[in-house]
């Protein structure tokens, strides 16, 4: 099978939401510099990751100026590692609240740049909005509803012509867009994904399918595989996270919980395998919530590999 990339040579950095961006003594994280970056960058080279997705929420490379990009720069390169993409999480172009709107898309157009600065090629953004009191005190916070993208054509509308904005500006600064599946919004659903991508029309903005994001909730859902055949054709990057799911017909109650990319619900060895035939090419994430994440994205990397050796010789 023809691929891009050899199963050595493929880029999954590991993403880690839960870091915070705010020190316990309550110093900014960004703003610290490498005093706060150290330990962590410290911990994923030690799991023997050479990528690391860096998420918004711990540090915002559009808030560096230039002495502090070099900082970030040289630290990476002294453990070895290098962004593969940059997240931003809950920075939602359609808040309700018009003045957080304009401020999320603005930061969205200040992180593209950066990005493109610093010589990283892909920015993940989407339109899920800030964690709700609910879910915050949830035991898993998808166990809770969150915000919804309302059916109102203006809108929609709205998010074409925001992220379309943010690929032209990504294009000149030559970077990748990508959409990352999320429920409740407009991202929600592989059909709508997939109509709000063609609708954009630019060829560096493409979807992040995060089927985990889908299969954990306590409802019915599509079929992984469905999601998958429909959006791996217009993908550029790839978060992978896997859980446990099961329903009892007898009483409609719903089981979800975080697992390993190889013993949950989703068959990421039929996944990977469906990416590769599709044409693929993007950097991959993974992700683990609970528990010691970064170990489990570690055995997820491996896992990974593993199976891209196989199906990439196949």
């Amino acid at each position: 099978m023809t691929a891009p990339f050899t199963a050595d040579t493929w880029p999954i950095g590991v993403g880690l939401p839960q870091l915070v961006g705010t020190l316990t003594d309550g110093r900014d994280v960004t703003t610290t510099g490498p005093q706060a970056w150290r330990p962590t960058f410290h911990e994923v080279a030690a799991a023997g990751f050479t990528e690391i997705d860096l998420f918004t929420t711990f540090i915002r490379i559009s808030d560096l100026d230039a002495d502090a990009r070099s900082s970030l720069q040289r630290l990476l390169a002294e453990y070895g590692l290098r962004i593969s993409a940059i997240p931003l999480a809950r920075r939602s172009i359609l808040d309700p609240d018009p003045d957080r709107a304009t401020a999320n898309l603005e930061f969205a157009l200040e992180t593209v740049r950066a990005a493109g600065e610093l010589g990283v090629g892909t920015v993940c953004v989407g339109l899920h909005q800030p964690l709700t009191a609910e879910q915050q005190q949830a035991e898993w916070f998808w166990l809770a509803p969150g915000e919804e993208n309302p059916e109102d054509p203006a809108v929609w509308a709205a998010a074409v012509e925001g992220f379309r904005r943010i690929g032209e500006e990504a294009a000149r600064a030559q970077v990748q867009v990508s959409l990352e599946m999320y429920e409740g919004t407009y991202l929600g659903t592989s059909e709508s994904s997939v109509r709000l991508v063609t609708d954009i029309g630019l060829p560096n903005v493409g979807l992040c399918p995060d089927i985990g994001n889908i299969v954990r909730l306590h409802r019915p859902v599509e079929d992984w595989r469905v999601m998958l055949e429909r959006m791996l054709p217009h993908a550029n990057y790839w978060q992978l996270k896997n859980y446990l799911r099961d329903h009892d017909p007898a009483t409609g109650a719903y089981f979800s919980a975080p697992a390993p990319l190889e013993t949950g619900y989703i068959d990421y060895r039929t996944a990977v395998g469906m990416a590769l035939a599709a044409g693929f090419s993007g950097p991959l994430c993974v992700e683990h919530y609970g528990g010691d994440g970064l170990s489990v994205a570690a055995t997820n990397r491996d896992y990974l590999r593993r199976i891209l050796a196989a199906k990439i010789a196949s």
